[in-house]
């Protein structure tokens, strides 16, 4: 047996390696189109198997940590956070997860809800009484300042100056290509705000283990927290990589998700109307009310469906792998690919179209969406996302009115997360 055909354009020594890196949506579209939902890249590291649609994924996430590795998948972020997490062996991965998983509980993250309607509005409050702002400049410090605060306390600006530049800088070190030890410009300021970031993490962990709040928190819960199996602490160099992990996920993709929704509900005024109806009359914020926002929910997961904020969900190979009469190699790097996966005619018909009601007939199809990964490793925070996104989305449209000035926005291109492209502004006048 031999790798699944290979999609046209490889170049001399670099194969499809260029393509890859600055247009990977224009490479897989073709391999679809070429050779349907399997197909081969060919890489400078090794072969590269493309796989699209739910049966792929079922069978991709089903081989999760068994022959399809996550943690080989992703080394060129071990410069950012160390060896830690999904970075980590799967025992030691597995430890980590412990901690993590009760703090994502329905109980856990409604005691989050205040926080993110009380930095919504204060949002909202110091605009002034019409004007335009970008969607992705403005909602970064915003998402940034939710996250922070869930994570790390509520009076974290105050102790990290200019904490949203430094994390944007700690950002700009995600290179798929470049060695972490390579001193390019972008990799030395990620190296830099990096060293800034756990040096105050550090500091925070430590300040609340000398003086725990009246109150429990996030970071209180962590910086107290003990490995399951052996009872002892969890090192603090482990808990600052696990806050870096959270507030670097919670932020870059969640920016691109609530700035594509926006746009989606404002492309779409008729979309718009049904979740206006809905969140018109909302003032409490609570888990059950955010709940029967059903419209927005689907329009939340239409939103996933075209605009996922991520190029594909990667692991690799750690043996031979046989699979629907080809064969992987040890050390393939095998890819989900969600733009093009979301696109699937036969999947999703008028696959273009921004359709939420299809979310209402067929609540099934939500199962392949893959904004949030999928299987064992799917993204813990993916309801504290969503509940976020409805908190935001609900105050804003309560309060302004809003029309989109640049009206057919772009994604960016190459690896970066799929942010729209600036300009990308909005129009507003208070209520």
């Amino acid at each position: 047996m031999t790798l699944p055909p290979t999609v046209s354009g490889a170049k001399p020594l670099v194969g499809h390696a260029v393509e890859f890196l600055r247009n990977p949506d224009r490479l897989i579209r073709r391999g679809f189109e070429e050779h349907g939902t399997m197909f081969s890249v060919r890489l400078p590291g090794g072969p590269g198997v493309v796989l699209l649609g739910p049966e792929r994924g079922r069978f991709m996430f089903g081989e999760a940590d068994s022959r399809l590795s996550i943690k080989d998948a992703y080394p060129f972020l071990k410069h950012m956070f160390t060896k830690v997490y999904w970075l980590e062996e799967r025992k030691e991965y597995l430890r980590q997860r412990e901690i993590l998983v009760p703090q994502f509980t329905g109980k856990h993250i409604a005691g989050q809800l205040d926080l993110m309607d009380r930095k919504a509005t204060e949002f909202i409050d110091a605009l002034p009484a019409e004007g335009e702002f970008d969607l992705v400049e403005a909602f970064g410090p915003l998402l940034m300042d939710i996250a922070a605060a869930s994570f790390l306390g509520v009076d974290v600006a105050t102790r990290i100056d200019g904490f949203f530049d430094v994390f944007r800088r700690f950002s700009g070190g995600v290179d798929p290509v470049t060695p972490g030890w390579v001193p390019l410009p972008h990799i030395v300021r990620s190296h830099r705000a990096r060293d800034v970031l756990r040096r105050k993490c550090t500091e925070l962990i430590e300040d609340r283990k000398l003086n725990p709040p009246a109150e429990s928190d996030f970071l209180q819960t962590l910086a107290t927290a003990v490995y399951a199996d052996t009872k002892e602490p969890v090192p603090d160099d482990v808990l600052v990589s696990l806050l870096l992990i959270l507030l670097w996920v919670g932020h870059d993709t969640t920016i691109a998700h609530l700035s594509w929704a926006m746009i989606d509900l404002l492309r779409h005024p008729l979309e718009l109307k049904k979740v206006m109806a809905e969140v018109e009359h909302t003032t409490a914020v609570d888990v059950k009310t955010m709940r029967r926002l059903v419209h927005l929910d689907n329009a939340l997961h239409e939103t996933e469906r075209l605009h996922p904020s991520t190029n594909g969900v990667v692991r690799r190979a750690t043996e031979p792998i046989d699979y629907d009469g080809y064969h992987f190699p040890k050390g393939t790097m095998v890819m989900l690919h969600q733009g093009v996966s979301h696109r699937l005619p036969e999947v999703f018909p008028e696959p273009d179209e921004f359709i939420p009601d299809r979310f209402s007939d067929e609540p099934k199809k939500k199962q392949a969406l893959y904004g949030f990964g999928g299987g064992f490793h799917r993204c813990l925070g993916e309801n504290f996302v969503y509940l976020e996104l409805k908190v935001i989305i609900t105050r804003l449209l309560q309060r302004l009115d809003l029309e989109l000035i640049d009206s057919d926005p772009q994604p960016m291109t190459g690896q970066q997360t799929r942010w729209p492209q600036s300009p990308c502004r909005v129009r507003y006048v208070k209520r």
